[in-house]
């Protein structure tokens, strides 16, 4: 039985699929924009871009990944998967918490790159590593989030030994 009624259940289900497929939505718009500012020759496309980022990250990006992860811990404690009585649950929380910490991180060198943008200093290749390795954590960050999202629909077996004796004290509860 769930802890919560079904309309609050429906309604947490609900926002966090919202925030969860935003996020990726969001990622996949970072993404074009890494490569855009990455393989673009002209300078008000690779201006825009890092400056696009840089909006899309802070106003996107980084709401929609901390929706997704305090709705997920909303949303297991109020179902029957339980956040520790999984593996896959726990799984999918520390792929959440490991990309948020890592997009934390993350829009430093997306600041650094925006106003290098806006000053026209990306001009002839200027910090390609930089630009590359952001084509290369968006890709990884979608990977990570469809990685989740597959979690989520194919719920793979598999209980934690707290899950276990949580299953077994319920089923001692409701008797023979």
């Amino acid at each position: 039985m769930s802890p919560f009624p079904a309309r609050l259940r429906k309604a947490t289900l609900t926002a966090h699929i919202t925030a969860s497929v935003g996020w990726f939505g969001a990622v996949a718009a970072f993404l074009a924009l890494a490569v855009a500012g990455l393989v673009s020759d002209a300078p008000q496309t690779v201006r825009g871009a890092y400056v696009a980022m840089e909006l899309v990250g802070w106003g996107v990006i980084v709401p929609l990944a901390g929706a997704s992860l305090l709705t997920g811990v909303v949303q297991s404690l109020g179902t029957v998967w339980g956040l520790m009585r999984h593996y896959w649950v726990i799984a999918k929380l520390l792929i959440t918490v490991l990309a948020t910490v890592l997009l934390l991180v993350h829009m430093q060198p997306v600041g650094h790159l925006a106003d290098g943008a806006a000053r026209a200093a990306l001009a002839g290749g200027e910090l390609e590593g930089m630009r590359i390795q952001l084509v290369a954590d968006a890709g990884a960050a979608a990977v990570a989030l469809l990685t989740a999202a597959a979690l989520s629909v194919v719920k793979p077996r598999g209980m934690t030994r707290y899950g276990r004796r949580r299953q077994r004290r319920e089923q001692h509860q409701a008797g023979p």
